[in-house]
């Protein structure tokens, strides 16, 4: 089974796609001839030609725009947005029509498509660049929010993302584009959206995170059992709208104590509504108060102190252990 980045499974993920069914095309700026910012769509182009893989103007509300209509014509388009910050320009086509096609039709017309973005921050990058607002499409009625965390889940879950009959906004944390590298099967791969999955057993503390800061999370969580025999069990929520609360919730009831872990600012995050589930389904089992390890409530700070902004092993580690001195 060959070793992948997150890069090149996602690229994977769209060839055979594209094989697989010629209703899939590819569009956004530079995507083509330069196979993307970030190489993700690396020659596709070659493969399946300019009228499958388009290079677009820079205009992110057009590339939006054209998709919705592709998807509600029969076609399986995935629109790329150079950088997440960079999609408050298509926010009105996302929230008034992919959205609502289908409760404004009454079912009959569904929109297909796909919106990849990188986001977040960790690679020094410029102002509108960096950010973590993943809570505002989570928020949104109508839409699929997926966040993947590695190359194998993130292959899987885009293969799912593209054949789903709703529209998925697919964050890829940029931060983990190249990173490392994960067995990835040559066949087929998919991962239903939206459940969650244990990625490290625990039995003293349960710790929910996603995206870029699972591997941070692990870090902590491996550093606190060798060093404190302290075992962390660690969710990987995979997916923020639908939010598995079960496998939170049952893992919270389990552990008694719960840490969150996003880099997105804390006030109104993803945080805040795993809590809140929590406290709804699992308030009896908690023995302390949920802890929160985040952003800051600051625009994410340029390269020389994004490092200071984002969540790390060493402030995770304190925030666990912190948690498990508290008394309900």
């Amino acid at each position: 089974m060959p070793k992948m980045t997150m890069v090149q499974a996602l690229n994977l993920a769209l060839r055979q796609e594209m094989e697989k069914d010629d209703r899939v095309v590819v569009l956004g700026e530079d995507v083509g001839v330069d196979g993307g910012v970030f190489r993700v769509t690396e020659g596709l182009i070659d493969l399946f030609g300019p009228d499958r893989v388009l290079d677009t103007p820079l205009a992110e509300s057009a590339i939006v725009g054209m998709s919705i209509g592709m998807a509600v014509y029969g076609l399986r388009p995935v629109c790329e947005i150079q950088f997440s910050g960079f999609t408050y320009l298509n926010f009105h086509q996302i929230e008034c029509h992919a959205s609502r096609l289908r409760h404004r039709s009454q079912g009959r017309f569904t929109v297909p498509m796909v919106l990849r973005t990188p986001y977040g921050g960790g690679v020094r990058a410029l102002e509108h660049h960096s950010e973590s607002r993943e809570v505002f499409y989570a928020h949104m009625p109508g839409l699929k929010m997926v966040i993947p965390s590695g190359p194998r889940n993130a292959r899987a879950l885009l293969v799912s993302a593209i054949r789903d009959p709703d529209p998925v906004i697919f964050f890829e944390p940029k931060a983990v584009y190249r990173a490392f590298r994960e067995e990835v099967p040559e066949e087929e791969e998919t991962m239903p959206i939206g459940r969650s999955v244990i990625a490290r057993e625990g039995r003293h503390v349960t710790v929910i995170t996603y995206g870029a800061m699972v591997r941070p999370t692990l870090e902590a969580a491996e550093r606190l059992s060798r060093e404190e025999g302290l075992e962390a069990e660690v969710v990987d929520v995979l997916t923020l709208a639908p939010l598995d609360d079960s496998l939170i919730t049952a893992s919270a009831r389990k552990t008694g104590r719960v840490v969150i872990i996003h880099e997105a600012p804390r006030s109104y995050g993803p945080g805040a509504e795993i809590t809140a589930r929590l406290v709804e389904k699992a308030f009896y089992f908690l023995e302390a108060p949920v802890r929160r390890v985040t952003g800051f409530d600051v625009i994410m700070p340029l390269f020389a102190r994004e490092q200071a902004y984002l969540p790390n092993p060493a402030r995770i580690a304190r925030a666990v252990k912190e948690t498990l001195e508290a008394a309900a």
